[in-house]
């Protein structure tokens, strides 16, 4: 069981990296508002999917939507942001990068969410995401220096 929670775990971050590939490559054809909607309406079709397959669907109720806080409203509008930013950038940044980032606004959203809602803070988990921010510095100003470096253009090859 726990090969496959490994297996499972690993294969969504390879899906998230596809989907984004993909939704840009489809803004770039076909424009960034056209991309993000047929990237909603084809997971909101396999979510209804999924849920009329699952046993939540019988459980479901008016009560059920009502009674949930406002703000869990959102997160459709949050996702058409983060999805057309995403299409937007995939293109500007590389996709390593973007990774990072996306992971880094999401541990601090979490750690946010958990300080909101819990009255908890994890320091090893701020700890954490200073360090990776550092790196994710770092490592961005070293490729600025190369395409800055003149003398990155000479070839040392042989004619």
């Amino acid at each position: 069981m726990f090969y496959i929670a490994i297996v499972l775990s690993i294969l969504s971050g390879v899906t998230i990296v596809l989907s984004r590939m993909f939704n840009a490559s489809l803004a770039k054809e076909i424009g960034l508002i056209q991309s993000t909607f047929f990237n909603f309406a084809v997971g909101w079709l396999f979510s209804v999917l999924f849920l009329i397959f699952s046993n939540e669907f019988t459980h479901l109720s008016f009560n059920t939507l009502v009674s949930a806080p406002i703000w869990a409203y959102f997160g459709g509008a949050v996702g058409v942001v983060v999805v057309s930013l995403s299409s937007y950038l995939s293109y500007k940044i590389p996709v390593f990068y973007l990774t990072l980032l996306l992971f880094i606004g999401q541990l601090f959203a979490g750690i946010l969410i958990d300080f909101a809602t819990l009255n908890q803070l994890s320091i090893g988990k701020v700890i954490g995401g200073i360090f990776i921010f550092i790196g994710l510095s770092y490592n961005l100003m070293q490729d600025y220096k190369k395409e800055l470096d003149p003398s990155a253009l000479i070839s040392t090859e042989k004619l």
